[in-house]
């Protein structure tokens, strides 16, 4: 993300949602809090986690294993199983990057990751259910435009102490008959009970019937911001 920010890279892609461990925060967090950038695509990608290895490493001489936290959370019951110990690193490709030269430790990543550092898998297919899917959304500083098949992601947060607040947020899009594919709620870091609603729908904010609902969610929040509109997966 800083990396498009600061134009060193006209794209960026970041994992936002795993199907078994949920939202990736930081990713959350950093487009709420951190940066102004806009999505322009999604892509959803199954996920196999591997135990990576240096060339040589039996299971029995690990103690270790390093990888990012959803890595780690998705491979719980073989951690377990195996009696390793986890380690959490900024991602899965530090974590293989971490473990060169030490027979004692692995790390959980994808093929990828083994072939870029010289690595080997020792087994395939760790993580603890099969249909294990994570969506990636691609961040630029420009907008895309309309396609036609199209959805929104936006953020926002209500007034405290009004009743139904939420509800008739939730309202402009049931009385404009626009669906909503996902809404959760993370945080906002202003205090306990206080919460940042993230939301995606069908259509494009350019749209006329979308920039009303917009309009009118601005007015009835005290936060609110779109992260983007872009093509449906």
């Amino acid at each position: 993300m800083e990396s498009v920010k600061n134009g060193e890279c006209s794209l960026g892609v970041v994992p936002i949602e795993n199907s078994i461990e949920g939202p990736v925060g930081i990713t959350l967090d950093s487009l709420a809090h951190k940066f102004d950038l806009q999505i322009v695509n999604e892509i959803i990608i199954p996920i196999n986690q591997n135990l990576i290895v240096n060339p040589g490493t039996k299971l029995e001489d690990i103690s270790d294993v390093y990888s990012h936290s959803q890595a780690i959370a998705q491979c719980q019951e073989y951690i377990a199983e195996h009696k390793i110990q986890p380690h959490y690193a900024i991602s899965t490709a530090r974590a293989a990057k971490s473990i060169i030269g030490d027979k004692t430790k692995a790390a959980i990543g994808n093929a990828k990751s083994a072939e870029l550092y010289d690595l080997e898998i020792l087994e395939s297919n760790i993580q603890d259910m099969d249909n294990n899917q994570t969506r990636f959304v691609v961040l630029s500083k420009e907008s895309h435009g309309i396609t036609g098949k199209d959805k929104t992601s936006i953020i926002f947060s209500i007034y405290e102490d009004r009743p139904g607040g939420l509800y008739n947020i939730l309202g402009f899009f049931q009385k404009n008959n626009i669906n909503l594919t996902k809404i959760e709620s993370r945080p906002s870091k202003k205090g306990l009970g206080k919460y940042l609603f993230f939301v995606d729908f069908i259509g494009h904010k350019d749209e006329v019937i979308i920039q009303n609902i917009l309009e009118e969610i601005k007015e009835n929040t005290y936060f609110f911001k779109v992260l983007g509109s872009y093509p449906e997966f």
